[in-house]
């Protein structure tokens, strides 16, 4: 161990005795500490909202689809089962999705209408399983809506509701949209408002009557075993069709924008709780020039022994680096316990309060989920570790340009 780092502790224990240098050197720390634990904990909150948001999303919208450039696949029998030699391919369903107008004696909306094969939609998906009322059995003239629809349109499970489709027939009346009557077979509640108010599930079969599509479907639904490798296996199942009459989109295609725009929100936020931590290593740079005015006496007497302005230099960076490591150590291993208990914290607070922060009926995710990443904590004890070393060299450096003289001709 250098002499240098040897006399740094000494100080570091020593200044204990001084009362308000040591005040602020504690100050330093403890805003180190706090910094770096709110940055880890919201990091984590965040990680865990985007996960629970995501799932949510993909339980409607299935790892990723296959379909043909004209939208209509025929044959879909013999496609599904060509998809599901894919090893990585847990299960495929048939669907048809389309627009069209649901209406009532008390108002109408547009939605999507989304044709399925309830017992392979289910193994598709978990959107099914997500039902707040009656069933999603879904035989011939019946209707599932999602919850957020069904008050819109003031309607519950067992009325019964018009579908109206874009498609157009002639009769002895005249030219008029295809449309049949439903009866309201359960009601959903996917957490999502897109999917909530304007989606829509019927049979199969009823789907390809309403749009004429004969035998055909818009498109085969995938499960791949791997959520983040869907491009890839999507991909690969294309090219074992050898054809190039189809293709494929993942779910980071088909909401791109979704999730560039958490991934942004996450970055905004980090880079704003960053400056906490700045805050932080300034209070480290005041503290610092208060040591060193402290220390001149030392520090000339260190000069008159034959120490150079290198190695003073070297003393109080040190010092600097050891208040800096132990407010990171002591902020990731408390941020990294805060997140993992989060949920029972907040609980505990809600309790004492008497109030909820997120109520069941204003928003969808009604608690505090958090999923910790090595890599945020990574880059979090890293990003303070170099604000920190930057705090320490001016001080440093001042200290190294003590004028010894005046010093002693002082003392």
């Amino acid at each position: 161990m250098s002499i240098e780092f040897t006399i740094s502790n000494q100080y570091l224990r020593s200044s204990r005795k001084k009362g308000f240098v040591s005040f602020i050197s504690g100050v330093s720390v403890v805003g180190l500490i706090l910094s770096t634990v709110t940055l880890i904990t919201v990091l984590s909150v965040m990680n865990g909202f985007h996960k629970e948001l995501r799932d949510r999303v993909l339980n409607a919208i299935s790892h990723s689809y296959i379909t043909q450039y004209n939208g209509l696949v025929d044959n879909w029998q013999d496609l599904q089962t060509k998809i599901k030699q894919h090893p990585n391919i847990v299960s495929t369903s048939p669907y048809i999705e389309k627009y069209a107008l649901l209406s009532t004696k008390d108002g109408a909306q547009g939605i999507s209408v989304r044709g399925i094969k309830p017992d392979l939609e289910k193994k598709t998906s978990i959107l099914l399983d997500k039902i707040k009322s009656g069933s999603a059995n879904l035989l011939k003239s019946d209707i599932l809506i999602g919850a957020g629809l069904a008050a819109q349109l003031g309607v519950i499970v067992g009325d019964k509701i018009t579908l109206l489709t874009p498609k157009l027939f002639s009769n002895i009346i005249g030219i008029q949209p295809r449309f049949k009557r439903f009866t309201i077979s359960g009601i959903f509640d996917a957490g999502i408002s897109e999917y909530d108010n304007n989606l829509a599930f019927i049979n199969l079969g009823q789907a390809q009557k309403l749009y004429s599509m004969k035998d055909k479907v818009s498109g085969i639904r995938l499960k791949v075993d791997n959520l983040f490798n869907a491009k890839k296996i999507t991909h690969e199942v294309i090219a074992s069709l050898q054809s190039n009459q189809y293709y494929g989109v993942d779910w980071t295609e088909q909401k791109a924008n979704f999730i560039k725009a958490l991934n942004l929100e996450k970055q905004m936020i980090g880079i704003i709780l960053s400056l906490i931590i700045a805050v932080a290593a300034f209070n480290i740079v005041s503290m610092m020039v208060m040591v060193v005015t402290d220390k001149k006496a030392d520090i000339a007497i260190l000069r008159t022994l034959g120490m150079t302005p290198n190695r003073i230099v070297k003393i109080f960076f040190y010092q600097g680096l050891t208040i800096g490591l132990v407010g990171i150590t002591i902020g990731s291993i408390l941020g990294a316990l805060l997140s993992l208990n989060i949920e029972m914290v907040v609980s505990s607070i809600e309790s004492i309060l008497g109030l909820q922060f997120f109520p069941k009926d204003v928003f969808y995710i009604s608690r505090f989920p958090s999923e910790i990443h090595m890599m945020d904590i990574i880059k979090v004890a890293l990003g303070s570790f170099i604000l920190v070393t930057i705090a320490s060299i001016y001080p440093a450096k001042r200290a190294g340009k003590i004028d010894i003289a005046k010093v002693l001709n002082h003392e």
